[in-house]
């Protein structure tokens, strides 16, 4: 066996090893795919990574054919080395060679400043080591274009009979080893002949890379495939296949893999944050392009849920040989295909046609899935066969259509379904109201029964909004203290005046009145003294349900007394109003003025004066309302709305039967 050291050379410009080298790869996955891939054309049935993160090392090892002396110098150390050139066509093993230019290794100190290579082949061994600062500073000093000999090594420690062992050390700053989980995915999702089938096995830290470590095959939903793909069937369970010929469109690139879509637009989004919304394009086994999606400017729902796998091999024909032909389609990055080269064009036009038949087919499966859930609710499916035969397969159909939009949260979806059947109640009326310019003194009754319809949508959908309203002032009791209360309240009050009173459904626009309010308030403010301005938070007026409203908030932390609000600022309000309304021509619309408090005021400690200073504001139809109680006087009469209606319509049951629906989950 020869242990003799020799002297190794790379001759290498500074141009060469910045952009094919330092900067060809950002990311280690990307590095350690082309040492995996030469690994793949020695020959290896084995190829093990060891992830040292506290010595921030990684190394690989090989077991193929490996490297004599000359072999390092003139292929490994050799920039740009032709390996198709110098040994045309299949490996021993029948493979076909993914090198092609002889640059990969030059990535390597895009990750790491330091490598080490041991090899051995046929008894001999080589070993040395190359520092990325010491190849700089001497092409450097032979004006950019030098001869570097790497530092030899002694050869004694090498325990293996062939293949190589790379070991990179003193990473760069900027690369982080990913957790072998992560490093495992990606590495897997780099190849598509990994596994004992392929006779090719990757191991990480002593674990297997296999393909279901490529973590999105369980997600598949729909799946259309092209060729034999029994190997990807095995590890998915599609809800739908359909096995493709493209053969039939007469395309001359022979494709094969698979394209789907998932369950969840989430299930697109791995834990480290790759985006797997993407279409793989993979040449002799390796990825040569991530996404080929993003060519396609596709918008419908459906693309958010594709994800697929294609093996194109004609994109790189070239084996070497007499011809000298090259056809390799692939950058000089070697991390995408060149866009205008005549068969991924042909293959782009081949793809965007499935890809329009997979939208079409996608809708039609994802409008039943959505017919099916609705119709499992037990009241839907009465409120549907209820309808009238021609009406049904309508209604059917709206209810498939809503789970078209990208929608994953159950509740989300219930709430869709809602949607959907006030929809179509609203869309079936105008229908028929349509149909009452027909109608005639014979069949008036058909004009009752829309009628009828019409008051039953109506008081449903007014029901939603009571329930809508209930919910929220329950979460607001129940997840907002008391200092948040007051916040709340100041902001969101003075909009939404049903928390004071159920009847205010709306404001009305006076700006006008607003203004002349304005002015007097300014004249009731010139009149308080400090203590007064102080206790005040805010004050607006409204106008509602035919009512003008004056609503003043105090603060929560200030006592007030009654009597002296009553002379200091209620009474000025209402009079001051009242004046207004006269002005206006309309001197009987109401008037009603809210103080809301915080602390009880002073008279509240004795009964009598509580008593005289409630019907002191009654006088001015004024009312004193506190910041802890307001939120349950809503509460209750919203609820009280419900416990009156003695009419409990279908159509409301329906919609309260789909908000109690808990389908299994899969």
């Amino acid at each position: 066996m020869n242990t003799t050291a020799r002297a190794y050379r790379m001759r290498i410009s500074l141009n060469v090893l910045e952009h094919l080298g330092i900067n060809l790869y950002s990311n280690v996955p990307a590095v350690l795919s082309e040492i995996v891939a030469n690994s793949w054309d020695a020959d290896a049935s084995e190829v093990r990574v060891v992830l040292d993160k506290s010595a921030k090392r990684i190394v690989i090892q090989d077991d193929g054919i490996g490297m004599n002396p000359t072999n390092v110098d003139k292929r490994f150390l050799t920039v740009g080395y032709r390996r198709r050139d110098a040994q045309p066509g299949l490996t021993p093993k029948g493979r076909s060679p993914m090198g092609r230019k002889g640059i990969g290794k030059l990535s390597l100190f895009s990750i790491a400043n330091t490598i080490e290579v041991e090899t051995v082949k046929d008894g001999e061994k080589s070993a040395f080591r190359m520092r990325l600062d010491a190849i700089r500073k001497k092409v450097r000093n032979e004006s950019g274009n030098g001869l570097y000999e790497p530092e030899v090594l002694p050869v004694n420690g090498i325990d293996f009979f062939h293949g190589t062992r790379i070991m990179l050390s003193d990473l760069r700053k900027r690369q982080t080893i990913a957790t072998e989980r992560a490093l495992r995915k990606r590495i897997a999702r780099r190849f598509s002949i990994i596994g004992e089938r392929h006779g090719f096995r990757v191991f990480m830290n002593d674990q297997e890379v296999v393909p279901a470590d490529r973590g999105y095959y369980d997600k598949i939903r729909y799946l259309w495939t092209y060729g034999d793909q029994s190997d990807i069937l095995s590890l998915c369970n599609p809800e739908e296949t359909e096995s493709r010929d493209l053969a039939v469109r007469r395309c001359s690139v022979a494709i094969r893999g698979w394209l789907a879509t998932v369950r969840k637009v989430k299930h697109l989004k791995d834990e480290e944050g790759e985006n797997l919304n993407r279409i793989a394009i993979f040449v002799r086994g390796k990825m040569a392009q991530e996404d080929m999606l993003g060519d396609f400017s596709e918008r419908g729902v459906y693309a958010s849920y594709l994800i697929g796998e294609l093996r194109v091999d004609a994109l790189d024909k070239y084996d070497g040989g007499e011809t000298k032909r090259d056809d390799d389609a692939a950058t000089s990055s070697r991390q995408r295909i060149v866009e205008d080269d005549e068969r991924y064009r042909e293959l782009r036009e081949t793809i965007g046609h499935e890809l329009k038949h997979i939208q079409k087919k996608w809708a039609e499966l994802r409008s039943e899935e959505g017919e099916r859930k609705a119709l499992e609710i037990p009241e839907v499916k009465g409120w549907v066969d209820d309808l009238k035969p021609p009406v049904q397969k309508k209604a059917k159909r709206w209810l498939g259509k809503i789970n078209r939009i990208r929608i994953d949260d159950a509740d989300e979806q219930k709430q869709m379904i809602k949607h959907a059947v006030l929809a179509f109640e609203f869309h079936r009326i105008n229908e028929n109201l349509d149909r009452l310019e027909k109608i005639s003194d014979e069949n008036m009754q058909m004009a009752l029964e829309i009628f009828g319809e019409l008051d039953s949508l109506e008081s449903n959908l007014y029901g939603q909004i009571v329930q809508q309203r209930i919910e929220v002032i329950r979460a607001l009791q129940e997840k907002i203290d008391e200092n948040a209360l007051e916040r709340v309240i100041q902001k969101y009050l003075f909009e939404h005046l049903w928390l004071l009173e159920p009847s205010w459904e709306r404001t009305e626009g006076t700006e006008d009145m607003e203004r002349s309010v304005k002015g007097l308030f300014g004249e009731v403010d010139k009149g308080l003294n400090r203590e007064e301005r102080m206790a005040r938070l805010d004050i607006k007026y409204r106008k509602t349900a035919g009512q003008h409203v004056i609503i003043e908030l105090k603060r929560p932390d200030r006592v007030v007394g009654i009597l002296d609000l009553l002379s200091s600022q209620i009474a000025k309000y209402h009079n001051g109003v009242r004046k207004i309304l006269d002005r206006r021509g309309t001197p009987h619309e109401p008037i009603e003025i809210v103080v809301l408090l915080g602390r009880e005021p002073r008279e509240w400690g004795d009964e009598v004066e509580k008593r005289n200073a409630v019907k002191a504001l009654e006088t001015y139809n004024a009312r004193v309302v506190f910041y802890d109680g307001l939120l349950g006087d809503a509460y209750r009469a919203y609820t009280d709305y419900f416990e009156k209606r003695k009419v409990v319509d279908r159509l409301g049951e329906v919609i309260r039967a789909i908000e109690d629906y808990a389908p299994e989950v899969p």
